[in-house]
């Protein structure tokens, strides 16, 4: 907090009459309200902006010649454990990109540790770089037809409601609970009124998204059409334009953000993994794609900065402006958005300043306990072997998936997948050592022509999910997640080929983040040699058991219709 000496010297240092901490001389400034570019010094002190648009003197500077200064970027909602890497990880990750604020959720390792995964991520969020602020997981788990690690009632979460990290309730991702006014959701949606509450309602449209922002909900994330968002827009809700490793709606979105709409529209990651950060950037890469496709450049980068500020209640930041915080990023060129520097909070990014955090120990270890299993473990009956079964259609780039229907091959009374057409099996094992459950059924898209694909990674309720051409590579996968803690594994032939362990809740690393992302890279190479067609199938895997989106998913307790928000019953029992 700043007090009283700290704010005099601020006012004087403004005024040219004593040094600022850190003067940035020289640099083209762009103002995200106007466009304008102003060739000024930036004088910082502490973590404030004091003076723009004359002349300072500094104790210490930084040559801004022949490069761009813009506000702090700001990622509006992610989940950090998808970075597959700690969240001191992955703020070593991307704060070099330019994302000085991020705002996650961390809903998946609340749905394997309960309170105890947002403790963890409040104490990292205590001593990363980046301001990383957290939204309370809302719905944990999402729903009541899976089987997940833990329960988060409104009297787990309130605790952390006045947490200085804490900004709100985040994704209401159980829309028909809201919906359906479930008293478990108002007592959530009561306690939050006034503040903050994330919005996930993909496909929702009409009257019942009516229903839904009439509960107070603010933000939306899961538009995935142009028409959808400006619906949406034009029921006040702020849209994030999300792009991330798997759900990729930049390309839809893009043509929605103007000059009228981008003081209400802001950008997302949601997941996004360390090999992806590399070979595209953070949401460094999304402003290049938005300034590629035509759009307004300084709205764009109001997006990624003011405008998400504004959505998010984080008044403090989001313009190069006195009295504003010190998040800035100095870019070579604006419209490849290509990062050489990064303020956060007035203090240079570089490894020193990584190097001074304080340490957080990780929890979670040892939280896979899934049953031991065989190839019969996947068995699907196949009696009558002209009946349609339900199939999971997935499409690269989209978390929505089509629910189709096929007549599959039968061998000795049991439905086997289809190579030919491009369907394989596809389970989810319960791995919280609750009830064993094993859910069974068929995906198509993957284009996998042998082995096993398996990820403890598993949204929401984090079980372990496993595709396969085969059943008893498929055994071996989940047995070897089984035996590490959990991860991604790609078998073949009766082997591990290749593997990532992520032994913190089954979701991340302890290691660092450019040597996984040496291994996503080793793992990719393994899964496109089982034929695998999709860009990021571990990510895409991990979609499957998720069923708040539209329109067929599984989970432990088998195949289920997100439309009709049912299981469908087993078609072909035993």
């Amino acid at each position: 907090m700043t007090d009283g000496v700290e704010l005099t010297r601020m006012i004087r240092a403004g005024q040219g009459l004593e040094p600022a901490d850190l003067v940035i001389r020289d640099v083209r400034m762009l103002d995200v309200v106007t466009g304008a570019i102003t060739e000024t010094d930036i004088a910082i002190v502490a973590d404030r902006i004091v003076g723009t648009h004359g002349r300072y003197q500094g104790k210490s500077e930084i040559d801004g010649r022949g490069r761009f200064c813009v506000p702090g970027f700001i990622d509006t909602h992610l989940h950090v454990e998808s970075s597959l890497v700690t969240p001191l990880e992955f703020d070593r990750c991307v704060l070099p990109h330019g994302v000085t604020t991020a705002i996650c959720d961390p809903h998946e390792i609340a749905n394997v540790l309960g309170a105890a995964g947002i403790r963890y991520f409040l104490d990292c969020a205590e001593q990363t770089a980046m301001d990383l602020r957290v939204n309370l997981s809302s719905c944990v788990p999402a729903t009541a037809f899976e089987t997940a690690g833990a329960e988060l009632l409104i009297g787990d979460l309130l605790p952390f409601a006045g947490h200085p990290k804490v900004i709100g309730l985040a994704e209401f991702m159980n829309f028909p609970g809201v919906l359906a006014a479930a008293p478990d959701v108002i007592a959530k949606l009561v306690a939050f009124q006034g503040k903050h509450i994330d919005g996930h309602a993909p496909l929702l449209r009409g009257m019942a998204l009516n229903g839904y922002l009439a509960a107070g909900i603010r933000t939306d994330h899961e538009a995935t059409t142009a028409a959808e968002a400006r619906e949406k827009l034009a029921k006040g809700m702020v849209v994030l334009i999300r792009e991330g490793s798997v759900s990729k709606d930049l390309a839809a979105l893009a043509e929605v953000l103007d000059e009228n709409s981008s003081a209400f529209m802001a950008l997302c990651t949601d997941d996004r993994n360390p090999l992806d950060i590399a070979e595209e950037g953070h949401l460094d890469g999304l402003i290049r794609m938005l300034i590629a496709r035509g759009r307004p450049l300084h709205h764009v980068y109001r997006a990624a900065s003011w405008s998400a500020a504004r959505a998010f209640g984080l008044k403090d930041r989001g313009l190069v402006a006195p009295g504003w915080r010190a998040d800035l990023v100095l870019v070579d060129d604006l419209e490849a958005c290509t990062v050489s520097d990064v303020i956060s909070a007035g203090r240079l990014v570089d490894e020193a300043l990584f190097e001074a955090r304080g340490s957080v120990s990780p929890v979670g270890y040892g939280s896979v306990k899934a049953p031991e299993v065989t190839a019969a473990s996947f068995a699907i009956s196949g009696r009558r072997g002209n009946q349609e079964r339900p199939v999971i259609g997935v499409t690269a780039g989209l978390i929505i998936t089509r629910h189709e229907r096929a007549i599959l091959p039968v061998e000795d009374g049991k439905s086997v997948p289809d190579l030919a057409r491009d369907i394989v099996k596809v389970a989810v094992v319960e791995r919280h050592g609750r009830n064993g459950n094993i859910g069974r059924g068929f995906v198509t898209g993957f284009g996998l022509k042998r082995g096993a694909i398996a990820s403890s990674v598993g949204h929401d309720s984090h079980n372990i999910t496993v595709i396969g051409a085969d059943d008893a590579d498929m055994a071996v996968a989940v047995n070897r997640l089984r035996k590490t803690g959990g991860g991604f594994v790609v078998a073949a032939e009766g082997r591990v080929i290749a593997e990532l362990t992520l032994p913190i809740a089954g979701l991340m690393s302890d290691l660092p983040f450019d040597e996984v992302r040496g291994e996503l890279h080793h793992l990719r190479e393994a899964a496109y040699g089982l034929g695998c067609t999709l860009p990021e199938p571990f990510l895409q895997i991990a979609f499957l058991p998720l069923p708040v989106i539209p329109h067929l998913k599984i989970t432990d307790r088998g195949m289920f219709d997100v439309d009709r928000f049912e299981l469908i019953p087993d078609e072909d029992p035993a």
